[in-house]
């Protein structure tokens, strides 16, 4: 689709003429290239977010080098091959791989002139800086928390099949995952823990191989499986209720996959690490609020981005919530 929209974009990019803007003068805006431009993508989108930076780049005029994540390398590659068929003639864009040194080269030459990043906080944090720092411009976007408020009058059954999706889907490696739900009430947050629990246990994980007969399967590498049991066991130790472990889950067969099984947290409280980090990872965390107000606060106060959600069956509700 934003290929697509970057098609015809060219036609909204031709300036503005504005006759007699002041005594004597007219006004001209013309839009022009910037140059050489770059994207460093992740891995957990290994096609669409490339063809988010590519198609805007190279529609508005400028070169391109595209520097994938070093855990999936090949998409990227086929992605140049497709344009090449098409038509793209030779250099206009570039797919550089490699880690951070590469990072740095792109970050530190003088010629590129703008910066796009799809990845975690940190590293969004440090591309825009460096890339501030000589001079280009940069947009990053950075790690998530997402939270979905359920209401007492939400139907539940609606709500836990959203948040199974939601939560679980990709593994949560997904910045757009709801990682945690905020039922408003004890009551609301009993029903919602006795629905989904049933539907946790009935996901199927495996490998990717398996096709349609998998709900996800498993982390990018050993060390996101190390992190993200290192966090659910942080979340035991600091005093949440664990409902479902993923932790010593395995596969007959696949004994040294990556996986970690579907994870449910009840009675999580903003000051544990489960709640504070990103976790990237099948790990969804129930935090209880009292009202509504407790709720909205608790969602807006959370430092990330990037999206939120409310379940409920009053109008008012959703309104004020979609305006605050």
């Amino acid at each position: 689709e934003v290929v697509e929209v970057c098609m015809g974009a060219p036609a909204l990019l031709k300036g503005e003429y504005m006759n007699d803007g002041g005594p004597g003068i007219d006004l001209f805006s013309m839009r022009q290239p910037l140059g050489v431009v770059a994207g460093i993508t992740p891995f957990n989108f290994p096609a669409m977010i490339p063809l988010w930076k590519m198609a805007p780049a190279l529609a508005s005029g400028n070169a391109m080098i595209l520097k994938p994540s070093e855990r999936c390398p090949s998409t990227s590659l086929l992605l140049a091959e497709l344009l090449q068929q098409a038509g793209l003639p030779d250099g206009v864009l570039q797919v550089v791989n490699g880690d951070k040194e590469v990072v740095d080269a792109i970050l530190d030459h003088e010629v590129i002139q703008a910066v796009g990043f799809v990845g975690s906080t940190p590293i969004a944090q440090y591309i825009y800086g460096r890339a501030a720092s000589n001079g280009k411009r940069a947009q990053c976007f950075g790690g998530a928390k997402n939270h979905m408020i359920i209401m007492p009058d939400a139907d539940m059954d609606k709500a836990a099949d959203a948040l199974v999706g939601a939560g679980f889907g990709a593994a949560g490696e997904r910045c757009m995952a709801i990682s945690v739900a905020v039922p408003v009430g004890d009551k609301t947050a009993d029903a919602l823990i006795e629905r989904l629990v049933p539907r946790i246990e009935k996901l199927k994980v495996g490998p990717y191989t398996a096709g349609e007969d998998v709900d996800y399967g498993p982390l990018i590498t050993k060390a996101s499986q190390d992190r993200v049991k290192g966090l659910i066991t942080s979340g035991v130790n600091q005093g949440a209720t664990l409902v479902t472990d993923g932790r010593d889950f395995s596969i007959q067969g696949y004994e040294n996959g990556f996986f970690v099984g579907p994870t449910l947290f009840d009675n999580v409280t903003p000051e544990m690490d489960i709640y504070k980090e990103e976790i990237f990872g099948p790990v969804l965390s129930q935090v209880r609020a009292k009202t509504y107000e407790d709720a909205l606060k608790l969602t807006m106060d959370n430092p990330y981005g990037n999206g939120t959600a409310i379940f409920t069956a009053d109008g008012d509700t959703a309104r004020d919530f979609a305006s605050r």
